[in-house]
């Protein structure tokens, strides 16, 4: 997608980051890795303050954090296994 209309009006260095976002938007939508990443981020930072309250002070904050992402990433290794199990032609 080339912005070639607002490239007359602005200087080329934001000409240039306008398509840069314009094409980073436009791989967004097609990737959705990315994303989920992000949301696998943010729903870490939503269980790991419950992990670190839970153990009663016996772990660091910094252990909360990977025993809640230790946890988010099992939890979503099962769910791609039991898909994987019950739909395998996809694969």
């Amino acid at each position: 997608m080339k912005l070639t209309h607002l490239q007359r009006n602005v200087p080329q260095a934001t000409a240039q980051m306008l398509e840069s976002v314009t094409e980073v938007w436009s791989e967004w939508r097609r990737q959705k890795l990315p994303l989920y990443l992000f949301l696998g981020l943010c729903v870490n930072l939503i269980i790991a303050p419950a992990v670190f309250a839970t153990t009663g002070g016996d772990l660091s904050r910094t252990q909360s954090y990977w025993l809640a992402a230790l946890i988010l990433l099992t939890v979503a290794l099962a769910i791609y296994l039991f898909f994987v199990m019950f739909v395998p032609e996809k694969f």
